[in-house]
């Protein structure tokens, strides 16, 4: 008799010690997400300066040739 009690509380234990092992326990902590802007500077000057020496080239070349024969 006091065997069986012996093994009962025994299996009780470890029936417990059994269950406290499967639970779990989490903490998530959402942080406030910072934006901040983006600054971009795109530079066209070049492309303004190819096409007005492109426009002005046929000029600038005349120009040189009428110094050349003066």
């Amino acid at each position: 008799m006091l065997r069986k009690r012996l093994l009962l509380a025994a299996a009780i234990a470890w029936a417990l010690w059994g269950l406290s092992s499967c639970f779990t326990h989490h903490e998530v902590e959402v942080k406030p997400v910072e934006i901040k802007p983006i600054h971009i500077t795109i530079d066209v000057n070049v492309k303004v300066d190819r096409a007005l020496d492109d426009f002005f080239g046929d000029i600038d070349e005349t120009a040189k040739e009428i110094k050349k024969t003066e």
